[in-house]
């Protein structure tokens, strides 16, 4: 799977251990994040990662800042992403059986990097369950297009 990874200033460190992470669970990873912490704006980098999700460049995406939320916000304001901030395993599974979540979102500052892994992996592991859940994602592109 082909995986695009975005960061801001705060979390640096955490997107070099997320990216060895991702490697070694044979996935391919590409960098669209800042790797200085001087202060950076974290949309520049939300929007990058979700333009790669979107156009099919990348499978999905993971982004990391301080809380997990700016980044998300902004990568959202891209058609067609679902970009979802998760702190725990369980809601990382559950975004991408049920809402087929196609970028992970979780902060720097809230999770440690053991937690931040599993999180990563129990995403990464998790398949879309289609059905009724798909109906769902379907009112949701009806959203999109009204815009």
């Amino acid at each position: 799977m082909k995986i695009a990874i975005g960061n801001d200033h705060a979390a640096v460190a955490m997107k070099f251990d997320i990216m060895e992470y991702i490697r070694s669970l044979n996935h391919e990873v590409t960098d669209y994040g800042t790797d200085t912490e001087e202060s950076c704006d974290y949309p520049e980098y939300g929007e990058k990662v979700a333009r790669a999700v979107a156009s099919g460049e990348a499978d999905c995406g993971v982004l990391i800042c301080g809380t997990g939320v700016g980044i998300s916000i902004a990568a959202n304001k891209i058609k067609g992403i679902r970009a979802a901030v998760c702190s725990d395993c369980a809601t990382a599974r559950l975004v991408r059986e049920h809402n087929n979540a196609n970028i992970l979102a979780f902060g720097a500052r809230i999770v440690g990097g053991e937690l931040a892994r599993d999180i990563v992996k129990a995403y990464l592991d998790a398949e879309f369950l289609g059905g009724k859940h798909q109906r769902r994602i379907d009112m949701i592109r009806e959203l999109e297009e009204k815009e």
